[in-house]
């Protein structure tokens, strides 16, 4: 697969916000898989860790905005203390998250919610969850 000029603007543009927003160099990443291993959400998650890691190594906006993973991310941080380079994986997590809810895109629509759903739910998970998932 070859990149065109186009595609590769945009992957070193979306590479530059992704590490203005963690502050992390996703190009450390050896793929060690260390990060899955530890990673209680993996199961939920239609790709691992380290492989979001390499799809962002890569600039690969499409596939990485069609993936769970980020969404599905604990931010418990088991991944970032036994990483071998020191990576903060969820903070790039957290600034995948934050490039999608930039576009104004919601993961989950409040409005959409049952209000007997929201009548059971305590508030502050709401308010939790709401900050996480919608702009």
């Amino acid at each position: 697969m070859t990149l065109t000029i186009t595609d590769q603007a945009i992957a070193l543009k979306f590479f530059e916000k992704l590490k203005e927003l963690s502050g992390e160099n996703v190009k450390l990443c050896m793929q060690c898989a260390t990060c899955t291993g530890m990673c209680p959400m993996a199961a939920e998650m239609d790709h691992s860790p380290r492989k979001i890691m390499h799809l962002a190594q890569f600039g690969l906006v499409d596939m990485l905005s069609a993936s769970n993973t980020f969404w599905k991310c604990a931010s418990c941080h088991a991944c970032t203390v036994k990483c071998p380079r020191g990576i903060d994986i969820a903070k790039v997590m957290e600034a995948l998250r934050q490039q999608v809810l930039r576009k104004s895109k919601n993961y989950i629509e409040p409005s959409a919610l049952p209000a007997e759903r929201i009548e059971e739910l305590p508030q502050i998970a709401l308010v939790a969850g709401f900050r996480k998932l919608t702009s």
